[in-house]
């Protein structure tokens, strides 16, 4: 069956939305998100369990592969699904409820590649960034996130939407304590560089040849000091004196293109 013989056959079949009552947050313990690339990206992730998409018709068209068959659709007009999201979230007539991701373990994700970096972020509480950062992660080839549970942001739509489908793809490890986690990957080879504007050296002097680990800080406080002291190095990018800082995920960006480069 053609594409669009199966999008019109979803449509025969699909519930519709009685009423456009929504709360704006997922059902306890899932994750909803919306916007055509999270969407698509979840769709065709098989590690993710998804409960139910809502469409509108021109959502559904945009979407690239074929829905199973017994998926739960039920199509919507655009005001109902701006009540299913964040208030003003760009859904472009997709929104998605599934499982959260499984949690993923450094040793299974941290494999010492030189060509992988790691990014760790220590107390980057701000969803944009860390969906950012993920998008930039993906985009530059690195093994994995890792941030402190505590002091991250939980996955969700405006993580999904920032990171434009890269929470599907770019593993997310969550400890419990950074500093640890810190000691095993200098025990699997890493070299750990804490990134700071203070730092003498820069990060195109600060990078080896091998495994490399970039720890970033939150902004305006930077890391914290034992986070610092698990570092095996501190660099700086060679900023102009004409702005003070980078928001942590364009720094982030440009840390992991110089990693990125080095073998180039």
């Amino acid at each position: 069956m053609a594409k669009s013989e199966r999008k019109r056959a979803l449509r025969g079949r699909a519930g519709r939305m009685k009423g456009g009552r929504g709360s704006g947050r997922a059902t306890a313990g899932h994750v909803r998100l919306w916007g055509r690339h999270p969407v698509e990206a979840a769709l065709k992730n098989p590690a993710r369990q998804h409960r139910k998409l809502w469409a509108t018709r021109e959502g559904l068209d945009s979407l690239d592969g074929e829905l199973p068959p017994d998926f739960p659709l039920e199509f919507a007009e655009v005001t109902d699904l701006a009540r299913l999201v964040a208030k003003d979230a760009p859904h472009q007539g997709l929104v998605l409820e599934c499982e959260p991701l499984e949690d993923v373990f450094l040793d299974a994700v941290a494999t010492g590649d030189p060509d992988r970096p790691v990014i760790i972020l220590d107390q980057v509480t701000d969803p944009h960034n860390v969906g950012a950062i993920l998008r930039s992660a993906a985009a530059f080839g690195a093994a994995c996130i890792i941030t402190q549970d505590r002091h991250a942001p939980p996955e969700s739509g405006v993580v999904a939407k920032s990171a434009s489908g890269a929470l599907e793809t770019v593993p997310w490890v969550r400890v419990v304590n950074l500093a640890r986690a810190l000691d095993d990957l200098a025990a699997a080879g890493y070299w750990r560089i804490g990134m700071t504007g203070e730092a003498e050296q820069t990060l195109a002097e600060a990078l080896p040849g091998g495994a490399v680990a970039l720890v970033m800080g939150a902004e305006g406080d930077g890391m914290r000091h034992n986070i610092a002291a698990h570092c095996d190095a501190h660099a700086r990018l060679p900023i102009s004196s004409a702005i003070e800082s980078l928001n942590v995920s364009n720094a982030a960006a440009i840390a992991l293109y110089a990693a990125s480069t080095r073998s180039r």
